[in-house]
């Protein structure tokens, strides 16, 4: 009898111990999803003013919360930065509220979310190398660009029936590709630099 309520003991205190794994796993993973809508936050607020095209970070965040997330976790961080605007919050560069889904640049907010998960399909599980955080931060770009300036075009064209559409495309998108390349390798350096600081932890 005591052998089976020792038993019984040690499979309680097991699966609390279990359980209490994974409940403090999902926390720190919601905080972190927290942290990288918040850094979105902030980074929607940061311009650098340089000729012709101001440096920004949203990108980099993006990618960041991508490769240092995962997929989904990534995705998901995006996710709640996109969902705190379109309730009203103002967390974009120009607001919030979902009339905000009839501006020019929001496809590219929703892309944001595409550029995480992208970034982090790439980057993968094991340990992160430079040029794998560089690839992965190039998709993620890539697939922020596929989703935003289609959206830009259909907003230009159809909602607000402008002319000159190929040419607001290249000055308003095609422009700001070279600095998202290159913020691509920045990104991909403080990715690396930031897990294996994580990893001494």
């Amino acid at each position: 009898m005591r052998n089976i309520n020792g038993k019984n003991r040690g499979v309680f205190t097991a699966t609390t111990t279990t359980s209490a794994s994974k409940t403090g796993s999902l926390a720190r993973g919601l905080a972190k999803c927290a942290l990288f809508a918040v850094l979105m936050v902030a980074a929607s607020f940061v311009r650098i003013p340089v000729p012709y095209v101001p440096i920004t970070f949203q990108t980099v965040v993006a990618v960041l919360a991508g490769i240092l997330l995962g997929a989904k976790a990534g995705a998901a961080s995006m996710l709640l930065y996109i969902f705190m605007g379109l309730i009203g919050l103002p967390v974009f560069s120009g607001g919030g509220g979902v009339v905000y889904v009839l501006q020019l640049t929001f496809g590219y907010i929703v892309g944001f979310a595409a550029a995480a998960f992208a970034a982090g399909l790439v980057r993968g599980r094991g340990v992160l190398c430079f040029r794998r955080a560089v690839w992965a931060a190039l998709a993620g770009v890539a697939a922020n660009y596929l989703i935003g300036i289609p959206y830009f075009m259909c907003i230009w064209h159809f909602y607000m029936n402008l002319d000159g559409l190929w040419t607001a495309v290249l000055v308003n998108n095609f422009l700001f590709f070279p600095k998202d390349v290159l913020l691509c390798f920045a990104a991909a350096c403080l990715a690396v630099r930031m897990q294996t600081a994580l990893r001494r932890r």
